[in-house]
C-alpha cells in the first residue's frame, strides 16, 4: 500500500510538471507516467539480475509509455531482444522478436538521434540474426553511410563494404556499385587511418590498418585493370560525357593503378579535360602523359594543377606523379624534392621512399664513385628499408624486400671496394648529386 501511495504521488507531482514540459522522460500524460513508473523498477531489479526474459515485459511498457526516458534502455534493449529471440520456441515468434529489436533501433533514433551509428548496429544485429536479409541489411548500411558516414566506427565502414558485396553477388545491384563504395569505405578508413597516426595513437592505428587490407582483399575479385575496363567500357561509349562517371573511372583506375597502356583510362582522362578543366582534371592528364612517357607534358600538368589543389590527400598524389615526371626526364634531384614533399604530406605512406630507392638506383650511372656508380645502390635500399618502417603492411614489405633483393645483387664487390679504402660498415658519402650519408656494403 505504501508503495501504490509512493506511486499515486509521485504520479501526481509528474503529472503536474508534464504541463509545463510536455516532452518529460515520464511520458506525456498522468496515465503515462503512472505506468511508467511501475514498470522501471521491475525492469531495472531484472536487469540487474540479468533476468533478461522477465525484464522484457516492464521494458516494454517503459518504451510505450515513457520513450525518452533514457539512452540506456534502448542500449540495454539490444540484451533484452536477444534474450527473447534465443528463447523463441518457434520460428514465427523469433521473426517477430526480430522485427521488433529493427522497430526499437528506429525508436532510439527518433528520440536520441545518433542515426548513423544506430543504423549501423541495426544492420549488424539483423545480418546476425537473419542471413539471408541480404538486401534490407546493405539498404540499413547505405542509410547509416547516408547519415553521416564519418561518425562510423572502423569495424562498421568494413562491414558496410562487404554487405556490399553480398548485395551485388545476390543480383541487386550491377559490380559498379562495389567499385563506387569502395571509394567511400576506403577514404573513410584513410581518414581514421590519418587522425590516429597523427594523435600518436598506434594501437588504433594498427587496427585500423587491419581493417583496409580486409577491404582490400574483399575488393580484389573486382580489382582488376581488365575487370574494371569490362565494367565501364560499354558505359563510357554509351554516355561520354557523363562528367560524375567520368570521374569514377579516371579515379579508380588511378587508385588500382590502371593507367599505363589503357586505352579507356586515356580516352575518359581527355574527355574529362575537355568537359571540365580543373586542378584535378589537370592532375589526371598529368598522370595520363607520365603513363604515356610524355614526361615534359605531365611536369607541366602537375605542376598546374598544384597551383589550385588543396587536399592533402590529392597533394600527394600529385607530388608522387611529380617525382616520377621527372625521374623520367632524367632530373633526379627534383624527382627527391617531389617525392619528399609527397611523403611530408602523409607520413603514413612507404610508396614515396620506395620511389626515391628506384630515382637513386635509375642515377648510378651519373655517380662518379670509382664503383660505376654502384654506390647509389647503398642509398636505394636504405630508403627501401625506410618505406617498410613508415608503412608495416604486407604490400609495401613485399615490394621493398623485392627491390632490396635486386639492389643488393648490384653492391661493389668486396675487393673492388677495398680498393678504394672502403671497409663494409664502415660510413660513405654518396657523391654527385645523390650527396647521402650511408654506410659501405659488398657482395
Amino acid at each position: 500500500m505504501k508503495t501504490l501511495k509512493f506511486v499515486i504521488v509521485a504520479a501526481a507531482a509528474i503529472s503536474m510538471s508534464l504541463a509545463a514540459n510536455a516532452q518529460s522522460k515520464w511520458g506525456d500524460t498522468p496515465d503515462d507516467s503512472i505506468a511508467c513508473i511501475s514498470n522501471v523498477s521491475l525492469y531495472q531489479e531484472f536487469y540487474k539480475q540479468k533476468s533478461y526474459t522477465d525484464c522484457y515485459e516492464p521494458w516494454r511498457q517503459i518504451l510505450k509509455h515513457c520513450p525518452r526516458f533514457g539512452k540506456s534502455v534502448y542500449q540495454r534493449g539490444s540484451t533484452i531482444m536477444k534474450a527473447m529471440i534465443n528463447a523463441a520456441q518457434t520460428t514465427e515468434e523469433r521473426d517477430a522478436y526480430i522485427n521488433e529489436l529493427m522497430a526499437m533501433y528506429d525508436q532510439r533514433i527518433q528520440y536520441f538521434g545518433e542515426a548513423a551509428t544506430v543504423k549501423a548496429i541495426k544492420a549488424y544485429d539483423l545480418s546476425v540474426l537473419r542471413p539471408s536479409a541480404i538486401k534490407e541489411v546493405y539498404e540499413i548500411y547505405a542509410d547509416a553511410i547516408a547519415s553521416g558516414a564519418h561518425q562510423l566506427d572502423e569495424n562498421y565502414v568494413t562491414l558496410y563494404f562487404k554487405a556490399t558485396v553480398d548485395y551485388v553477388q545476390a543480383g541487386f545491384a550491377e559490380p559498379t556499385l562495389v567499385i563506387d563504395n569502395y571509394d567511400i569505405a576506403s577514404d573513410l578508413l584513410d581518414s581514421l587511418l590519418t587522425l590516429n597516426v597523427e594523435a600518436d595513437d598506434s594501437v588504433n592505428a594498427a587496427k585500423i590498418r587491419t581493417y583496409i587490407a580486409s577491404v582490400e582483399s574483399v575488393f580484389a575479385p573486382y580489382a582488376s585493370c581488365d575487370q574494371l575496363n569490362e565494367i565501364y567500357q560499354k558505359k563510357f561509349e554509351n554516355d561520354p560525357n557523363n562528367v560524375a562517371m567520368l570521374k569514377k573511372i579516371t579515379g579508380i583506375m588511378i587508385k588500382k593503378g590502371c593507367t599505363e597502356n589503357n586505352q579507356l583510362f586515356f580516352d575518359a582522362t581527355q574527355k574529362l579535360y575537355e568537359l571540365e578543366p580543373s586542378p584535378t582534371t589537370a592532375m589526371r592528364m598529368g598522370q595520363m602523359c607520365w603513363s604515356k612517357k610524355q614526361y615534359g607534358k605531365a611536369v607541366e600538368y602537375v605542376q598546374d594543377a598544384l597551383k589550385s589543389l588543396t587536399d592533402k590527400k590529392d597533394r600527394y598524389r600529385a607530388y608522387v606523379i611529380l617525382g616520377l615526371s621527372y625521374a623520367g626526364q632524367g632530373s633526379y634531384s627534383a624527382a627527391r624534392t617531389a617525392l619528399l614533399n609527397a611523403a611530408e604530406l602523409d607520413r603514413t605512406k612507404g610508396e614515396p621512399y620506395l620511389q626515391l630507392a628506384q630515382v637513386y638506383a635509375m642515377s648510378s650511372r651519373s655517380i662518379d664513385d670509382g664503383m660505376g656508380g654502384r654506390s647509389a645502390y647503398w642509398a636505394a635500399v636504405d630508403e627501401a628499408r625506410h618505406a617498410k618502417q613508415v608503412e608495416p603492411t604486407e604490400e609495401i614489405i613485399g615490394m621493398a624486400d623485392k627491390l632490396i633483393g635486386i639492389y643488393a645483387g648490384y653492391f661493389p664487390k668486396k675487393n673492388d671496394a677495398f680498393m678504394l679504402d672502403l671497409i663494409d660498415g664502415h660510413s660513405y658519402v654518396i657523391p654527385g648529386w645523390i650527396g647521402k650519408s650511408t654506410i659501405v656494403r659488398t657482395r
